[in-house]
């Protein structure tokens, strides 16, 4: 049966960016003469619509994405954080409360703001520290925002702070991202992200790259990325605890999190999604057609009920994200079934194969699995048909 229990993670979704970076397939908007008072009352409607249909537990975790949440001026950012606590005032003592912002878009005055209206972590989409390659990829940052926005992070009271970097870049080598690692290193931060270059459909590198005009790197060189990237982080002391995650002990995004273990979370703004009681829904894209969609109630595009087969399949796919991996326990609580009984198959072969370990009634992706983690996820995926 879904969880009975009501949702404590909150997802929200700012789709206004100062431009669209050449690689992005988010559902984001250039900001300029876009409606974002209307924007923001119309998300504080959802809210309220949401919440009255669906009460919230105690709130643990809320991420702000986007797009840029903090192109938002500060007056507008005051009013979006007010609406937050007014629809989801129940807040844990320890909330998790994160925000994903640009460098060069956080300036002092936002930034107390941001503090004032309970954000508590702030996420930096720095990507490269190397100019030529943040241009050749769209960013209109360069490496000195990167720090100056520290800074005055830093300056406003947040030490929670975490950055985005991305590898297989056009032009990118090996030794350009040994030394974007050192440099984001550098700044102590007790979080980072790292994510490799996936070229969607929509995007400027989807075109260039079906004219063989997007120069990425080797698939060897991107091997050697990856391995550079985690043995230069677990020598820092940080500890991978998802695919593309590296956190100091304790300092794990506790949002992110929430998706990784499959559980309930709302999902409010222009095409967001959420997961609730195993019904995930989807809302409208565009901007105009978000405000308009909220003045007559939820504006959802779509929602459908997730079967159990379905959930079960997300299970394994999201859990074994994560280094801990999956548990026989956690499995049983969802699905009150033993975990073996369902997978017992593709289980055995990926342990056999060398890609997954099991410690008691626990599976994780071994060292190897971790560099095929898409082939492992593939084997749980259309293998439940009658259970």
């Amino acid at each position: 049966m879904p969880s009975s229990r009501p949702p404590e993670a909150v997802y929200i979704h700012i789709p206004f960016c100062t431009n669209k970076c050449f690689y992005c397939d988010f559902n984001s908007y250039v900001l300029k003469d876009q409606p974002v008072m209307d924007y923001l009352r119309a998300l504080e409607r959802e809210m309220e619509l949401t919440v009255q249909e669906r009460p919230p537990g105690v709130i643990k975790s809320i991420f702000v994405g986007g797009g840029t949440p903090t192109v938002l001026k500060p007056d507008e950012m005051e009013y979006f954080l007010k609406t937050v606590r007014g629809c989801f005032p129940d807040w844990a003592e320890d909330i998790e409360f994160s925000m994903e912002a640009n460098p060069g878009t956080t300036d002092p005055d936002k930034l107390a703001v941001m503090k004032a209206g309970g954000v508590n972590r702030v996420s930096f989409g720095v990507q490269a520290f190397q100019n030529d390659l943040l241009s050749g990829i769209g960013r209109i940052h360069n490496v000195g925002d990167v720090y100056r926005s520290l800074d005055n992070a830093r300056a406003a009271g947040l030490t929670n702070l975490s950055i985005d970097l991305m590898f297989g870049l056009p032009n990118q080598t090996v030794d350009m991202l040994g030394e974007s690692i050192k440099r984001a290193l550098d700044l102590g931060l007790p979080h980072y992200s790292i994510y490799s270059l996936k070229v969607e459909e929509n995007t400027l590198f989807h075109s260039l790259f079906n004219k063989n005009q997007l120069p990425l790197p080797s698939e060897e060189d991107e091997l050697s990325m990856y391995l550079l990237l985690m043995s230069s982080m677990e020598e820092a002391g940080y500890r991978q605890y998802e695919i593309s995650n590296f956190a100091k002990p304790g300092m794990e995004s506790r949002h992110n999190i929430t998706y990784w273990r499959n559980q309930d979370y709302y999902g409010l703004g222009a095409g967001a999604h959420g997961y609730v009681q195993r019904m995930r829904h989807m809302n409208v894209k565009g901007v105009g057609p978000y405000i308009e969609a909220a003045k007559n109630g939820l504006p959802r595009l779509n929602s459908h009920l997730v079967s159990r087969e379905e959930a079960m399949e997300d299970f394994m796919m999201v859990g074994l994200r994560m280094r801990d991996g999956i548990s026989d326990a956690a499995f049983r609580e969802q699905f009150d079934r033993p975990l073996d009984e369902v997978f017992g198959g593709p289980l055995r072969k990926m342990l056999t194969a060398g890609l997954l370990e099991q410690e008691g009634g626990s599976y994780r992706l071994s060292r190897q699995g971790l560099l095929f983690g898409n082939d492992v996820f593939g084997e749980f995926v259309g293998v439940l048909t009658d259970i």
